[in-house]
């Protein structure tokens, strides 16, 4: 289980100080969590102070009652928590196959690293020996890096929207690929995303606006709440176009 502890997090912007999150507390245990909200809500710094790549202003981060707050990326990743960015990075110099290979910590055979890719929906000879740089869009990019996080294995997994430029690839792949990861692991897979798609699957929402959690539940309890306010800010937007017309 992952616990956040009245997590703060602020930045320096031009002198003054810049709260992004404030006293978030949290525990994460179901199978599937979802963390949705408002854009420039702090759901992304979220994802990067669980897996490492931010430290918290104040408060504590838990995983499995092991205080990891200081942590490094790759501290947290030898305990078992992986992340996937949301704008995957570029290996110039480094094949698919090496990076599923330094994925999975062993030295893997062709057949397993094609077994990954085939998973994300990646026809396996046209990309196997491929590098991972600029020559790859960014949905293949990020079919990739998911598949590097199946081959990890890992108890707590981490997917800033892992829908990004994947619209070809159907959502229902997509969420199989989730489904065998669990069955797997038996671990946490936390996903931060606007989609609804995504949403349905979650055991547990979880909403941050301005920097708190503005509520949480399992998904029966959260998801009318979030369709219920999205349904009327639309409803909002088009009466203030329509005055604005007239």
């Amino acid at each position: 289980m992952l616990e956040l502890q009245n997590v703060c997090f602020s930045v320096k912007n031009g002198g003054e100080e810049k709260i992004i999150l404030n006293d978030v507390s949290l525990k994460i245990g179901e199978r599937f969590v979802a963390i949705t909200g408002p854009n420039g809500s702090g759901k992304s710094t979220l994802a990067k102070l669980i897996a490492g790549i931010l430290t918290p202003t104040s408060g504590k981060i838990l995983f499995d009652g092991e205080d990891v707050t200081q942590l490094s990326v790759t501290e947290r990743a030898r305990r078992g928590i992986s992340f996937a960015f949301q704008q995957p990075v570029r290996f110039k110099g480094i094949t698919v196959k090496d990076l599923v290979s330094l994925a999975a910590g062993k030295k893997i055979g062709m057949n397993e690293a094609c077994s990954y890719l085939s998973e994300v929906g990646l026809c396996a000879r046209d990309y196997i020996d491929r590098e991972v740089d600029a020559s790859l869009s960014g949905g293949e990019l990020k079919r990739i890096e998911i598949a590097t996080i199946l081959a990890r294995g890992t108890r707590f997994s981490v997917f800033d929207e892992p829908e990004a430029g994947i619209d070809l690839w159907s959502f229902q792949n997509l969420i199989a690929v989730f489904e065998k990861m669990y069955r797997k692991v038996q671990g946490s897979i936390l996903i931060i995303s606007h989609q609804e798609r995504i949403l349905n699957i979650a055991d547990k929402i979880v909403v941050i606006a301005g920097g708190r959690v503005d509520r949480e539940g399992a998904r029966e309890e959260v998801l009318p709440h979030i369709l219920g306010s999205s349904a009327c800010r639309a409803l909002t937007d088009k009466m203030e176009e329509a005055n604005g017309r007239d």
